[in-house]
Protein backbone atom coordinates (compact mmCIF):
# COMPACT_ATOMS: atom_id res chain seq x y z
CA UNK A 1 0.00 0.00 0.00
CA UNK A 2 1.44 3.39 -0.91
CA UNK A 3 0.98 6.73 0.50
CA UNK A 4 0.08 9.57 -1.21
CA UNK A 5 2.22 11.55 0.26
CA UNK A 6 5.68 11.09 2.07
CA UNK A 7 7.06 14.30 3.20
CA UNK A 8 10.89 14.38 4.15
CA UNK A 9 11.94 16.70 6.66
CA UNK A 10 9.87 18.68 9.54
CA UNK A 11 11.19 21.47 9.46
CA UNK A 12 8.75 24.80 8.84
CA UNK A 13 7.92 23.69 5.27
CA UNK A 14 7.11 20.36 5.71
CA UNK A 15 5.17 21.44 8.58
CA UNK A 16 3.06 23.19 7.09
CA UNK A 17 2.21 21.15 3.64
CA UNK A 18 2.03 18.64 6.55
CA UNK A 19 -0.85 20.94 7.89
CA UNK A 20 -2.44 21.57 4.89
CA UNK A 21 -2.74 17.69 3.53
CA UNK A 22 -3.68 17.03 7.38
CA UNK A 23 -6.86 19.76 7.13
CA UNK A 24 -7.67 17.60 3.93
CA UNK A 25 -7.94 14.80 5.59
CA UNK A 26 -5.31 13.31 2.99
CA UNK A 27 -3.29 9.99 2.98
CA UNK A 28 0.59 11.23 3.91
CA UNK A 29 3.29 10.55 6.82
CA UNK A 30 6.49 13.18 7.66
CA UNK A 31 9.57 11.46 8.15
CA UNK A 32 12.47 13.57 10.48
CA UNK A 33 15.32 12.55 11.42
CA UNK A 34 15.68 14.61 14.44
CA UNK A 35 13.82 13.97 17.96
CA UNK A 36 11.67 17.36 17.18
CA UNK A 37 10.14 19.86 14.47
CA UNK A 38 12.81 21.98 13.10
CA UNK A 39 15.73 20.21 14.60
CA UNK A 40 17.72 22.03 12.15
CA UNK A 41 16.98 25.43 14.63
CA UNK A 42 17.79 22.96 17.50
CA UNK A 43 22.00 24.15 15.91
CA UNK A 44 21.56 27.38 13.61
CA UNK A 45 22.39 29.93 13.69
CA UNK A 46 24.99 28.83 15.74
CA UNK A 47 25.13 32.28 17.65
CA UNK A 48 21.60 31.73 18.20
CA UNK A 49 19.97 35.22 16.63
CA UNK A 50 18.34 35.02 13.95
CA UNK A 51 17.87 37.39 11.35
CA UNK A 52 14.31 36.85 10.44
CA UNK A 53 12.28 39.72 11.71
CA UNK A 54 9.24 39.45 14.05
CA UNK A 55 7.63 43.04 14.42
CA UNK A 56 4.91 42.22 16.63
CA UNK A 57 3.62 45.96 17.01
CA UNK A 58 2.98 47.27 13.45
CA UNK A 59 -0.28 49.63 14.03
CA UNK A 60 -2.36 47.13 12.03
CA UNK A 61 -5.21 45.14 12.83
CA UNK A 62 -5.61 43.29 9.95
CA UNK A 63 -3.84 39.52 10.44
CA UNK A 64 -3.12 39.83 6.30
CA UNK A 65 -0.96 42.89 6.87
CA UNK A 66 0.53 42.02 9.84
CA UNK A 67 2.46 39.10 8.49
CA UNK A 68 4.42 41.72 6.18
CA UNK A 69 6.15 41.78 9.35
CA UNK A 70 6.20 38.91 10.38
CA UNK A 71 8.64 36.67 8.86
CA UNK A 72 8.96 33.21 11.43
CA UNK A 73 4.67 32.31 11.28
CA UNK A 74 3.71 29.63 9.18
CA UNK A 75 0.38 29.55 7.75
CA UNK A 76 -2.73 27.62 9.18
CA UNK A 77 -6.18 28.11 9.85
CA UNK A 78 -5.98 28.98 13.63
CA UNK A 79 -5.83 33.14 14.73
CA UNK A 80 -3.66 32.42 17.17
CA UNK A 81 -0.70 30.24 16.08
CA UNK A 82 1.86 33.32 15.02
CA UNK A 83 5.46 33.36 15.86
CA UNK A 84 5.02 37.46 17.44
CA UNK A 85 3.27 35.36 20.92
CA UNK A 86 6.26 33.68 21.28
CA UNK A 87 9.11 36.04 21.37
CA UNK A 88 8.86 40.35 21.41
CA UNK A 89 12.57 40.62 19.77
CA UNK A 90 12.62 42.25 16.52
CA UNK A 91 15.14 39.74 16.20
CA UNK A 92 14.18 36.84 18.15
CA UNK A 93 16.40 33.74 19.28
CA UNK A 94 16.41 30.32 17.55
CA UNK A 95 14.88 28.37 20.57
CA UNK A 96 11.78 30.32 20.22
CA UNK A 97 11.50 29.39 16.77
CA UNK A 98 11.67 25.85 18.21
CA UNK A 99 9.17 25.90 20.37
CA UNK A 100 7.00 27.71 17.99
CA UNK A 101 7.50 24.92 15.57
CA UNK A 102 6.78 22.48 18.11
CA UNK A 103 3.50 23.81 19.10
CA UNK A 104 2.83 24.18 15.42
CA UNK A 105 3.00 20.45 15.17
CA UNK A 106 1.08 19.51 18.07
CA UNK A 107 -1.54 22.15 17.20
CA UNK A 108 -2.31 21.31 13.54
CA UNK A 109 -2.00 17.16 13.83
CA UNK A 110 0.67 16.55 11.90
CA UNK A 111 1.47 13.17 11.76
CA UNK A 112 5.53 12.93 11.88
CA UNK A 113 7.66 10.26 12.48
CA UNK A 114 10.57 11.96 14.64
CA UNK A 115 13.97 9.78 15.11
CA UNK A 116 13.88 8.31 11.23
CA UNK A 117 16.26 8.90 8.53
CA UNK A 118 15.96 8.38 4.96
CA UNK A 119 18.63 6.65 3.75
CA UNK A 120 17.75 6.04 0.60
CA UNK A 121 14.92 7.31 -2.67
CA UNK A 122 14.39 4.51 -4.84
CA UNK A 123 11.95 4.00 -8.10
CA UNK A 124 9.29 1.52 -8.20
CA UNK A 125 6.98 0.44 -11.43
CA UNK A 126 4.19 0.60 -9.76
CA UNK A 127 1.49 2.20 -12.05
CA UNK A 128 0.07 5.82 -10.33
CA UNK A 129 -3.14 4.16 -9.25
CA UNK A 130 -4.71 7.26 -8.47
CA UNK A 131 -8.39 7.93 -8.51
CA UNK A 132 -8.14 10.82 -11.05
CA UNK A 133 -6.19 8.56 -13.44
CA UNK A 134 -3.50 11.06 -13.82
CA UNK A 135 0.38 10.27 -13.89
CA UNK A 136 2.92 12.63 -11.96
CA UNK A 137 3.79 14.79 -15.19
CA UNK A 138 6.19 14.65 -17.65
CA UNK A 139 7.02 10.51 -18.01
CA UNK A 140 4.01 9.22 -16.31
CA UNK A 141 3.38 6.71 -13.53
CA UNK A 142 5.53 4.92 -10.82
CA UNK A 143 6.05 5.72 -7.20
CA UNK A 144 8.93 5.50 -4.69
CA UNK A 145 10.49 3.72 -2.37
CA UNK A 146 12.01 5.30 0.71
CA UNK A 147 14.12 3.18 3.31
CA UNK A 148 14.77 4.30 6.57
CA UNK A 149 18.04 3.69 8.76
CA UNK A 150 16.59 0.33 10.24
CA UNK A 151 15.72 -0.77 6.60
CA UNK A 152 11.77 0.09 6.50
CA UNK A 153 10.51 0.70 3.33
CA UNK A 154 7.65 3.13 2.68
CA UNK A 155 5.66 3.16 -0.66
CA UNK A 156 4.73 6.89 -1.86
CA UNK A 157 3.13 7.74 -5.08
CA UNK A 158 4.31 11.16 -4.73
CA UNK A 159 7.57 12.53 -2.73
CA UNK A 160 8.34 15.92 -1.25
CA UNK A 161 11.50 16.57 -0.05
CA UNK A 162 11.42 19.06 3.19
CA UNK A 163 14.96 18.69 4.32
CA UNK A 164 16.32 22.13 3.75
CA UNK A 165 20.18 22.83 3.12
CA UNK A 166 22.41 21.03 5.75
CA UNK A 167 25.34 19.59 3.69
CA UNK A 168 28.28 22.28 3.94
CA UNK A 169 29.73 24.33 0.82
CA UNK A 170 33.28 23.77 1.44
CA UNK A 171 35.34 25.49 -1.10
CA UNK A 172 37.58 23.22 -3.24
CA UNK A 173 41.16 24.30 -1.09
CA UNK A 174 44.39 22.42 -0.42
CA UNK A 175 44.22 22.28 3.53
CA UNK A 176 40.60 22.84 3.89
CA UNK A 177 40.12 19.77 5.79
CA UNK A 178 42.40 21.97 8.58
CA UNK A 179 39.77 24.72 9.20
CA UNK A 180 37.39 24.55 11.33
CA UNK A 181 33.51 24.42 10.15
CA UNK A 182 30.68 26.93 11.17
CA UNK A 183 29.02 23.72 11.46
CA UNK A 184 31.02 22.13 14.01
CA UNK A 185 33.27 24.30 15.84
CA UNK A 186 33.18 25.59 19.53
CA UNK A 187 31.23 29.09 18.85
CA UNK A 188 32.49 30.07 22.87
CA UNK A 189 34.46 33.70 22.12
CA UNK A 190 36.33 33.14 24.91
CA UNK A 191 38.25 30.29 23.62
CA UNK A 192 39.25 33.25 20.62
CA UNK A 193 40.90 35.40 23.36
CA UNK A 194 43.99 36.94 21.85
CA UNK A 195 44.21 35.13 19.01
CA UNK A 196 44.46 36.27 15.02
CA UNK A 197 41.26 34.43 13.37
CA UNK A 198 40.85 34.24 9.67
CA UNK A 199 37.07 33.00 8.44
CA UNK A 200 36.50 31.94 5.22
CA UNK A 201 33.20 33.15 3.83
CA UNK A 202 31.61 36.95 3.63
CA UNK A 203 27.78 35.62 4.05
CA UNK A 204 25.75 36.19 7.25
CA UNK A 205 27.25 33.25 8.97
CA UNK A 206 30.80 34.30 8.42
CA UNK A 207 29.93 38.28 9.63
CA UNK A 208 27.60 36.30 12.40
CA UNK A 209 30.67 34.66 13.62
CA UNK A 210 32.75 37.92 13.04
CA UNK A 211 30.73 39.88 15.71
CA UNK A 212 30.68 37.32 18.40
CA UNK A 213 34.68 37.47 18.42
CA UNK A 214 35.05 41.34 18.21
CA UNK A 215 35.36 41.55 21.66
CA UNK A 216 37.96 39.01 22.24
CA UNK A 217 39.55 38.06 18.94
CA UNK A 218 43.08 40.17 18.39
CA UNK A 219 42.36 40.04 14.53
CA UNK A 220 39.70 39.12 12.80
CA UNK A 221 39.92 38.58 8.76
CA UNK A 222 37.06 38.10 6.80
CA UNK A 223 38.26 37.04 3.04
CA UNK A 224 36.19 36.23 -0.12
CA UNK A 225 35.96 36.65 -3.88
CA UNK A 226 33.78 39.63 -5.62
CA UNK A 227 32.00 42.34 -4.12
CA UNK A 228 30.09 42.17 -0.58
CA UNK A 229 26.24 42.72 -1.54
CA UNK A 230 24.40 44.49 1.39
CA UNK A 231 20.90 43.32 1.96
CA UNK A 232 19.50 46.79 2.19
CA UNK A 233 20.98 48.15 -0.93
CA UNK A 234 20.22 45.04 -2.83
CA UNK A 235 16.87 44.04 -0.80
CA UNK A 236 18.07 40.21 -0.94
CA UNK A 237 17.63 39.26 2.19
CA UNK A 238 20.46 36.48 1.89
CA UNK A 239 22.96 39.08 1.57
CA UNK A 240 24.37 40.83 4.57
CA UNK A 241 22.22 41.99 7.20
CA UNK A 242 22.97 44.96 8.64
CA UNK A 243 22.38 43.40 12.01
CA UNK A 244 25.64 41.20 11.19
CA UNK A 245 27.45 44.08 9.98
CA UNK A 246 29.40 45.60 12.58
CA UNK A 247 32.26 44.06 11.83
CA UNK A 248 32.14 46.47 8.81
CA UNK A 249 32.71 49.97 11.18
CA UNK A 250 35.99 47.94 12.63
CA UNK A 251 37.33 47.49 9.71
CA UNK A 252 36.69 50.85 8.23
CA UNK A 253 37.73 52.61 11.90
CA UNK A 254 40.76 50.78 12.02
CA UNK A 255 40.17 48.34 14.70
CA UNK A 256 42.52 45.79 13.59
CA UNK A 257 39.89 43.70 11.70
CA UNK A 258 39.95 43.38 8.46
CA UNK A 259 37.67 42.28 5.20
CA UNK A 260 40.44 40.64 1.96
CA UNK A 261 39.02 40.81 -1.33
CA UNK A 262 40.51 37.65 -2.77
CA UNK A 263 40.86 33.78 -2.90
CA UNK A 264 42.28 31.70 -0.01
CA UNK A 265 45.25 29.18 -2.32
CA UNK A 266 45.94 26.90 0.73
CA UNK A 267 45.94 26.41 4.29
CA UNK A 268 49.06 24.91 5.54
CA UNK A 269 49.55 24.33 9.46
CA UNK A 270 52.68 25.57 10.75
CA UNK A 271 54.23 24.90 14.50
CA UNK A 272 52.94 28.29 15.45
CA UNK A 273 49.33 28.24 13.31
CA UNK A 274 48.12 28.24 9.70
CA UNK A 275 49.86 29.84 6.89
CA UNK A 276 47.24 31.43 4.45
CA UNK A 277 48.24 32.28 0.47
CA UNK A 278 45.64 34.98 -0.16
CA UNK A 279 45.41 35.87 -3.69
CA UNK A 280 44.33 39.78 -3.62
CA UNK A 281 41.48 40.79 -6.49
CA UNK A 282 42.33 44.48 -5.84
CA UNK A 283 45.65 44.48 -6.75
CA UNK A 284 46.20 42.50 -9.06
CA UNK A 285 46.67 39.25 -7.84
CA UNK A 286 49.14 39.38 -5.50
CA UNK A 287 49.45 36.98 -3.37
CA UNK A 288 50.43 37.64 0.40
CA UNK A 289 51.07 34.88 3.15
CA UNK A 290 49.27 35.46 6.24
CA UNK A 291 49.33 33.81 9.37
CA UNK A 292 46.66 32.89 12.07
CA UNK A 293 45.75 31.34 14.73
CA UNK A 294 42.55 29.89 13.57
CA UNK A 295 40.75 29.22 10.33
CA UNK A 296 37.25 29.23 9.87
CA UNK A 297 35.21 27.82 7.25
CA UNK A 298 31.69 29.95 6.79
CA UNK A 299 30.88 29.37 3.43
CA UNK A 300 27.15 28.52 3.13
CA UNK A 301 25.48 24.69 2.85
CA UNK A 302 24.30 22.80 -0.25
CA UNK A 303 21.80 19.86 -0.89
CA UNK A 304 22.73 16.53 0.16
CA UNK A 305 21.90 14.24 -2.98
CA UNK A 306 23.46 10.99 -1.44
CA UNK A 307 19.86 9.45 -0.40
CA UNK A 308 18.51 9.47 -4.20
CA UNK A 309 19.37 6.08 -6.44
CA UNK A 310 20.69 7.05 -9.46
CA UNK A 311 17.47 6.30 -11.49
CA UNK A 312 15.67 9.00 -9.46
CA UNK A 313 18.92 11.65 -8.89
CA UNK A 314 17.24 14.92 -9.70
CA UNK A 315 19.32 17.74 -11.68
CA UNK A 316 21.33 20.20 -9.99
CA UNK A 317 21.72 24.32 -10.46
CA UNK A 318 23.24 26.53 -9.07
CA UNK A 319 26.61 25.26 -9.20
CA UNK A 320 25.16 21.85 -7.94
CA UNK A 321 23.89 23.42 -4.71
CA UNK A 322 20.16 22.98 -5.36
CA UNK A 323 17.85 20.91 -7.45
CA UNK A 324 16.53 21.80 -10.43
CA UNK A 325 12.55 22.75 -10.60
CA UNK A 326 9.52 23.09 -12.74
CA UNK A 327 7.40 26.44 -11.90
CA UNK A 328 5.42 24.35 -8.90
CA UNK A 329 8.24 22.99 -7.13
CA UNK A 330 8.82 19.41 -9.17
CA UNK A 331 12.12 17.89 -10.11
CA UNK A 332 12.37 18.57 -14.10
CA UNK A 333 13.46 15.09 -14.27
CA UNK A 334 12.25 13.10 -11.57
CA UNK A 335 8.11 13.15 -12.30
CA UNK A 336 6.50 12.53 -8.71
CA UNK A 337 9.77 14.28 -6.32
CA UNK A 338 8.48 17.12 -5.65
CA UNK A 339 10.64 19.79 -3.36
CA UNK A 340 9.18 22.44 -0.58
CA UNK A 341 11.26 25.40 1.33
CA UNK A 342 14.60 26.45 1.45
CA UNK A 343 15.48 23.75 -1.61
CA UNK A 344 13.20 25.77 -3.94
CA UNK A 345 15.03 29.12 -4.26
CA UNK A 346 17.16 27.66 -6.97
CA UNK A 347 15.50 29.04 -10.12
CA UNK A 348 15.39 32.15 -8.43
CA UNK A 349 18.73 32.41 -6.35
CA UNK A 350 19.69 35.51 -4.55
CA UNK A 351 17.06 37.10 -6.15
CA UNK A 352 13.68 36.43 -4.23
CA UNK A 353 12.71 35.67 -0.40
CA UNK A 354 11.95 32.16 -1.41
CA UNK A 355 14.88 30.31 0.47
CA UNK A 356 13.27 31.71 3.80
CA UNK A 357 10.07 31.16 5.91
CA UNK A 358 8.17 34.41 5.13
CA UNK A 359 9.12 33.48 1.10
CA UNK A 360 8.50 29.51 0.90
CA UNK A 361 5.46 29.24 2.98
CA UNK A 362 3.66 30.83 0.47
CA UNK A 363 5.41 28.91 -2.16
CA UNK A 364 4.11 25.61 0.31
CA UNK A 365 0.54 27.49 0.05
CA UNK A 366 1.06 27.45 -4.64
CA UNK A 367 2.24 23.68 -4.27
CA UNK A 368 -0.68 22.39 -2.11
CA UNK A 369 -3.00 23.96 -4.64
CA UNK A 370 -1.20 22.50 -7.21
CA UNK A 371 -0.96 18.82 -5.84
CA UNK A 372 -4.98 19.07 -5.19
CA UNK A 373 -5.44 20.36 -8.96
CA UNK A 374 -3.21 17.32 -10.03
CA UNK A 375 -4.37 14.80 -8.14
CA UNK A 376 -7.98 15.38 -6.85
CA UNK A 377 -9.89 16.99 -9.13
CA UNK A 378 -9.84 20.04 -6.97
CA UNK A 379 -9.51 23.76 -8.97
CA UNK A 380 -7.62 26.52 -8.04
CA UNK A 381 -9.80 28.91 -6.21
CA UNK A 382 -10.93 32.00 -8.18
CA UNK A 383 -13.75 35.10 -7.91
CA UNK A 384 -15.65 35.50 -10.42
CA UNK A 385 -15.67 39.67 -11.46
CA UNK A 386 -18.56 39.92 -13.56
CA UNK A 387 -18.01 42.31 -16.72
CA UNK A 388 -17.77 45.52 -14.65
CA UNK A 389 -14.10 47.11 -14.90
CA UNK A 390 -14.63 49.35 -11.77
CA UNK A 391 -15.07 45.98 -9.91
CA UNK A 392 -11.77 44.62 -11.40
CA UNK A 393 -9.60 47.32 -10.40
CA UNK A 394 -10.76 47.63 -7.29
CA UNK A 395 -10.28 43.43 -6.59
CA UNK A 396 -6.39 44.55 -8.04
CA UNK A 397 -6.32 48.02 -5.44
CA UNK A 398 -7.69 46.09 -2.48
CA UNK A 399 -4.70 42.99 -3.47
CA UNK A 400 -1.91 44.88 -3.81
CA UNK A 401 -2.63 47.18 -0.74
CA UNK A 402 -3.05 44.16 1.35
CA UNK A 403 -1.70 40.73 0.31
CA UNK A 404 1.66 39.60 2.28
CA UNK A 405 2.18 36.75 -0.20
CA UNK A 406 2.70 39.46 -3.06
CA UNK A 407 4.38 41.61 -0.92
CA UNK A 408 7.06 38.67 0.34
CA UNK A 409 7.44 37.07 -2.49
CA UNK A 410 7.95 39.75 -4.59
CA UNK A 411 8.00 38.89 -8.66
CA UNK A 412 7.82 35.39 -8.43
CA UNK A 413 3.84 34.90 -7.20
CA UNK A 414 1.20 36.99 -8.84
CA UNK A 415 -2.03 37.23 -8.86
CA UNK A 416 -4.51 36.74 -11.78
CA UNK A 417 -7.21 38.73 -13.96
CA UNK A 418 -8.54 36.54 -16.48
CA UNK A 419 -11.13 37.33 -19.32
CA UNK A 420 -13.31 35.17 -20.12
CA UNK A 421 -14.59 34.45 -23.91
CA UNK A 422 -17.75 36.58 -22.80
CA UNK A 423 -15.89 39.09 -21.69
CA UNK A 424 -16.86 38.25 -17.86
CA UNK A 425 -14.02 38.04 -15.45
CA UNK A 426 -12.21 36.02 -12.42
CA UNK A 427 -9.61 36.83 -10.55
CA UNK A 428 -6.57 33.68 -8.90
CA UNK A 429 -4.33 34.85 -6.13
CA UNK A 430 -0.91 34.16 -5.84
CA UNK A 431 0.16 31.75 -8.55
CA UNK A 432 3.70 30.75 -9.15
CA UNK A 433 4.19 33.86 -12.35
CA UNK A 434 6.70 31.02 -14.64
CA UNK A 435 3.68 28.87 -14.04
CA UNK A 436 1.36 31.26 -15.46
CA UNK A 437 1.34 30.47 -18.91
CA UNK A 438 1.19 27.09 -18.59
CA UNK A 439 -1.79 27.02 -16.15
CA UNK A 440 -3.82 29.14 -18.13
CA UNK A 441 -3.31 27.19 -20.95
CA UNK A 442 -4.58 24.02 -19.66
CA UNK A 443 -7.22 26.33 -18.12
CA UNK A 444 -6.46 25.59 -14.73
CA UNK A 445 -8.59 28.99 -13.89
CA UNK A 446 -11.59 28.13 -17.01
CA UNK A 447 -11.37 29.55 -20.10
CA UNK A 448 -9.97 33.12 -20.66
CA UNK A 449 -8.98 35.23 -24.18
CA UNK A 450 -6.74 37.87 -22.10
CA UNK A 451 -5.34 37.88 -18.57
CA UNK A 452 -3.53 40.39 -16.46
CA UNK A 453 -0.37 38.98 -13.90
CA UNK A 454 -0.63 41.33 -10.86
CA UNK A 455 2.88 41.49 -8.81
CA UNK A 456 4.63 43.65 -6.51
CA UNK A 457 8.31 44.25 -7.58
CA UNK A 458 11.12 46.68 -7.40
CA UNK A 459 12.40 48.64 -10.36
CA UNK A 460 14.77 47.84 -12.99
CA UNK A 461 18.70 48.03 -11.49
CA UNK A 462 17.32 49.24 -7.98
CA UNK A 463 20.39 47.04 -6.57
CA UNK A 464 22.84 49.49 -8.53
CA UNK A 465 21.39 52.53 -6.98
CA UNK A 466 22.61 53.56 -3.22
CA UNK A 467 19.34 54.28 -1.53
CA UNK A 468 20.64 56.99 0.95
CA UNK A 469 22.34 59.17 -1.81
CA UNK A 470 20.30 61.71 -2.59
CA UNK A 471 21.64 62.74 -5.91
CA UNK A 472 21.70 59.14 -7.16
CA UNK A 473 17.76 58.69 -7.05
CA UNK A 474 15.54 62.08 -7.95
CA UNK A 475 12.96 61.82 -10.36
CA UNK A 476 11.00 63.85 -12.76
CA UNK A 477 7.15 63.80 -11.90
CA UNK A 478 6.90 61.86 -14.97
CA UNK A 479 9.29 59.26 -13.52
CA UNK A 480 6.78 58.97 -10.30
CA UNK A 481 4.26 58.01 -12.75
CA UNK A 482 5.56 54.41 -11.73
CA UNK A 483 7.41 53.82 -14.75
CA UNK A 484 10.77 54.20 -13.42
CA UNK A 485 10.03 53.39 -9.46
CA UNK A 486 13.34 51.66 -8.55
CA UNK A 487 11.23 50.79 -4.85
CA UNK A 488 8.54 48.05 -4.34
CA UNK A 489 5.28 48.99 -6.36
CA UNK A 490 2.30 47.36 -7.91
CA UNK A 491 3.74 46.02 -11.73
CA UNK A 492 0.58 44.84 -13.79
CA UNK A 493 1.14 42.76 -17.26
CA UNK A 494 -1.47 42.27 -20.09
CA UNK A 495 -1.11 39.30 -22.14
CA UNK A 496 -3.21 37.85 -25.01
CA UNK A 497 -2.93 34.80 -27.51
CA UNK A 498 0.53 33.95 -24.84
CA UNK A 499 2.26 37.18 -25.61
CA UNK A 500 2.75 40.67 -23.50
CA UNK A 501 0.83 43.11 -25.11
CA UNK A 502 1.22 45.99 -22.02
CA UNK A 503 2.27 46.70 -19.44
CA UNK A 504 1.34 49.46 -16.16
CA UNK A 505 2.89 50.75 -13.72
CA UNK A 506 1.62 51.92 -10.00
CA UNK A 507 3.76 54.40 -8.64
CA UNK A 508 5.47 54.35 -5.90
CA UNK A 509 4.70 55.50 -1.87
CA UNK A 510 6.39 56.04 0.79
CA UNK A 511 3.96 53.67 3.32
CA UNK A 512 3.27 50.97 0.33
CA UNK A 513 -0.61 52.29 0.72
CA UNK A 514 -1.34 52.38 -3.44
CA UNK A 515 -4.50 53.39 -3.14
CA UNK A 516 -5.05 57.62 -4.22
CA UNK A 517 -7.83 57.75 -6.82
CA UNK A 518 -5.23 60.39 -9.05
CA UNK A 519 -2.11 58.28 -8.95
CA UNK A 520 -3.38 54.95 -8.38
CA UNK A 521 -6.81 53.95 -9.22
CA UNK A 522 -7.64 56.16 -11.79
CA UNK A 523 -4.94 55.27 -14.18
CA UNK A 524 -5.02 51.50 -13.51
CA UNK A 525 -8.82 52.06 -14.51
CA UNK A 526 -7.72 53.96 -17.68
CA UNK A 527 -5.48 50.83 -18.51
CA UNK A 528 -7.94 48.01 -17.71
CA UNK A 529 -10.40 49.89 -19.48
CA UNK A 530 -8.32 50.01 -22.67
CA UNK A 531 -6.96 46.60 -22.54
CA UNK A 532 -10.43 45.27 -22.01
CA UNK A 533 -11.94 47.19 -24.77
CA UNK A 534 -9.41 45.28 -27.11
CA UNK A 535 -11.22 42.09 -25.74
CA UNK A 536 -14.30 42.12 -28.17
CA UNK A 537 -17.23 39.85 -26.04
CA UNK A 538 -18.43 36.67 -27.89
CA UNK A 539 -22.08 37.31 -28.88
CA UNK A 540 -24.46 34.49 -27.84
Amino acid sequence: MAHDYLIIGAGPAGLQLAASLERDGADYVVLERGSVPGAFFTRFPRHRQLISINKVHTGYDDPELRLRMDWNSLLSDDPELLFTRYSPRYFPSADDLVRYLADYADRTGVRVRYDTTVTRISRTDDDDDDDDGGGDGAGGGGGFAVTDHTGTVRHARRVVVATGVFQPNLPAVPGVELAERYDTFDPDPQSFTDQRVLIIGRGNSAFETADSLMETAAVIHLVGAGSLRLAWKSHYVGHLRAVNNNFLDSYQLKSQNALLDGRVLEIRRETDGFAVPVSFERVDEVVKDLRYDRVIVATGFRFDTSIFDAACLPELIVGGRFPALTPVGESTNVPGLYFAGTLTQGPDFKKSTTGFIHGFRYAVRALHRVLRGRHHGEAWPVTELGDAVERAADAVITRVNRSSALWQQFAVLGDLLLVAPDGSMRYAEEVPVRHVPDAVRAGDFGPADAYAVITLEYGADHDRVDPFDVTAGRKSQQDMAGLDGRYLHPVVRWYRAGGLVAEHHMTENLENEWDSEEFHRAPLLAFLADRLGSVAPVTP
